[in-house]
C-alpha cells in the first residue's frame, strides 16, 4: 500500500454531528421565503451531504431563486449550531495525524466562508492544513476535482490520499481521483448502503484511523 500523507475529512457526519442543524436550517429558511414543503425529518437526513439542489429535486420542492435561499440558509445556521456537536475522538484522532505530519484537509460541500465558520466555532482550525468548501468553477463532489484541487494546494499525490467520509459521495470522489476511501457507519448512511460503493475501508470510530496508518 503506498504510504499515507493526507487524510482529507469530509464535514457533516464525519466530524460534526449535525443533522438537526442543517435540518431546522432548511425548514426556518424556506418558511421565511415563502416556500411551501413537505420534508419529512427522517427521509431528509438521509439524503444530508448531497448538494440541496438534489435534495430538493427528490422532494419536489421548488426553490425559484437558490442563490437568495443559500444566501439566507448561511445566515440562520448559526442560530441552530447548539443543535450540532463534534463526534467522539475528533480532536484525538486530529492531534494524532498531526504528530505523525500527515497532511489533514476538509472537504465539503457547504460554501467555503460556512465551512470555515464552523470549523472556527469548534476550535479546529489549527488541524487543517487546507478547508475547500464549495467554490465557483470547480464541480461539488462526488466529482475529484476539488479533491485534485487540495492535493495540488498541498503538494501531495492523490494516491497518497485517504478520503474519510459518511456517504457515497466522499468514495465515489476519492475513487475518482485515486485515492483510497474510508467510510464512517456512524453518519448518516446505512452501513449497508456504503458498502455497495466498495470503499477501501469501513471505521466505526474516527479513533479507527490511526489503527489504519499504523
Amino acid at each position: 500500500m503506498t504510504k499515507i500523507n493526507h487524510v482529507c475529512f469530509d464535514l457533516d457526519g464525519t466530524l460534526v454531528r449535525s443533522a438537526k442543524t442543517i435540518y431546522k436550517t432548511t425548514i426556518n429558511t424556506l418558511n421565511q421565503i415563502g416556500i411551501n414543503h413537505h420534508l419529512p425529518e427522517a427521509e431528509f437526513n438521509k439524503m444530508i451531504g448531497q448538494h440541496f439542489h438534489d435534495i430538493f429535486r427528490h422532494f419536489a420542492v421548488d426553490v425559484p431563486d437558490f442563490e437568495y435561499f443559500i444566501r439566507i440558509y448561511k445566515k440562520n445556521y448559526f442560530n441552530f449550531m447548539d443543535d450540532s456537536d463534534l463526534y467522539d475522538s475528533v480532536y484525538e484522532t486530529l492531534s494524532s495525524l498531526k504528530s505523525k505530519n500527515i497532511k489533514i484537509s476538509l472537504l465539503t460541500t457547504k460554501a467555503q466562508d460556512q465551512a470555515e465558520k464552523i470549523i472556527s466555532h469548534f476550535k479546529l482550525d489549527k488541524y487543517f492544513d487546507l478547508i475547500m468548501g464549495r467554490r465557483d468553477g470547480i464541480p461539488h463532489k462526488p466529482s475529484p476535482e476539488p479533491l485534485f484541487f487540495i492535493c495540488n494546494e498541498l503538494k501531495i499525490k492523490p494516491s497518497e490520499t485517504l478520503m474519510v467520509g459518511d456517504t457515497e459521495l466522499d468514495i465515489q470522489c476519492g475513487k475518482a481521483a485515486g485515492s483510497k476511501t474510508c467510510g464512517v457507519t456512524f453518519g448518516y448512511r446505512e452501513t449497508e448502503a456504503l458498502k455497495t460503493y466498495n470503499p477501501d475501508y469501513l471505521i466505526s470510530s474516527l479513533s479507527e484511523i490511526n489503527l489504519l496508518l499504523s
